[in-house]
């Protein structure tokens, strides 16, 4: 028997103060099958909690709202692709809410993945993929003229860094610009050092932004750049 998806995905958000600049929306990670719910509990959707908080922490009072989605189900699901089809409601909300705002997509896992596919969204300027999972042959036509920055931990056994290698070496012939760089002694959860994380992620932020330059972009994305944050 087919479960019943919810009707709708969850979201969450940390407003901005006062008038808002951008949307940064975030996304948690999944499994590759799986129709169970997405539940509060979820440790998936728990472990961005904490980030999308230090993102709001840090960027509410330059005019960022951070808006976390929770999937209706845990499994991407080909070929339906249910975490893509939420990922795009929760843009056109945006659009409907926000119009005009530009949206800058932060994803782990799964979420990274879906972040770098639903980017050709027009409202979306940057992408922050976190030890995306990027099988081989994930297409990269939809980073096009877009700013990506992608990390994956040193010591991931879950995603493969060298799949987000490969992806990022083939969409640097489309991305805007393109940075992919390894956390050293870091595995797929982003838990040993999470602040290193939580610091990325709030730096990505304020340069989508134009506020802070982000550093890590002026250096040479050449091979397996690794940043001991």
């Amino acid at each position: 028997m087919s479960r019943v998806l919810d009707p709708l995905p969850g979201l969450r958000t940390w407003p901005a103060s006062g008038p808002v600049r951008a949307v940064a929306l975030v996304l948690h990670g999944g499994a590759e099958h799986g129709l169970s719910a997405v539940r509060p509990w979820n440790l998936a959707y728990l472990r961005m909690v904490p980030l999308a908080r230090a993102v709001a922490a840090a960027t509410a009072r330059h005019g960022v709202e951070v808006r976390l989605l929770r999937d209706r189900v845990r499994g991407w699901n080909d070929p339906e692709q249910h975490p893509v089809s939420d990922a795009r409601w929760a843009l056109a909300r945006i659009h409907a809410e926000r119009p005009k705002v530009p949206v800058f997509l932060i994803g782990h896992s799964m979420g990274g993945r879906v972040a770098l596919r639903v980017a050709d969204d027009p409202a979306v300027a940057a992408v922050c993929a976190l030890a995306p999972w990027t099988p081989r042959g994930e297409p990269v036509e939809p980073v096009k003229e877009r700013r990506v920055l992608i990390a994956h931990g040193t010591l991931d056994r879950t995603t493969n860094p060298a799949e987000s290698h490969a992806y990022a070496e083939r969409a640097r012939a489309v991305a805007s610009r393109l940075v992919r760089f390894e956390l050293m002694s870091e595995s797929h959860a982003m838990l040993l050092r999470p602040l290193a994380w939580d610091r990325l992620v709030r730096d990505f932020t304020l340069d989508a932004l134009g506020v802070t330059p982000m550093p890590v972009w002026s250096r040479v994305p050449d091979q397996r750049l690794r940043v001991p944050l």
